[in-house]
């Protein structure tokens, strides 16, 4: 069973900055596409970055588009998401997913993404 774990959450005033890191349990994280995907209170949720499994694509959401970053480290099999100028409409219970494809050149942040973990809160308040 593929398992993901989220961890770097936490409370963070505005403007502030987060780190997000993903980990699988007990697979390379070489072959597959990547995202990161968000939950607020009463919202649905919604993709927020994604890259391909040869890193040469990203896409993000509009609103975070220059203040977040999704990148992946392969000799730590961990994905991260940088997240600057945080703002509170930020704030949710951020996901981090994988689909196995090793020959996609392009992403989507609204595909699905059939292995997840159990997230981890941003909070952004002063």
């Amino acid at each position: 069973h593929l398992h993901l774990v989220e961890s770097g959450g936490g409370l963070v005033q505005p403007g502030g900055s987060l780190t997000l890191s993903c980990t699988p349990s007990g697979f390379s994280l070489k072959r597959y596409v990547m995202a990161w995907s968000r939950q607020a209170p009463g919202k649905e949720r919604e993709g927020v970055a994604c890259i391909t499994s040869s890193d040469d694509f990203t896409e993000y959401l509009d609103s975070v588009e220059g203040r977040f970053t999704i990148s992946r480290d392969s000799a730590k099999n961990t994905v991260y998401l940088q997240m600057n100028s945080l703002k509170p409409e930020d704030t949710a219970v951020y996901y981090c997913g994988a689909d196995y494809n090793p020959s996609t050149h392009t992403c989507d942040i609204f595909d699905y993404y059939p292995y997840r973990g159990q997230g981890t809160q941003v909070t952004v308040s002063s």
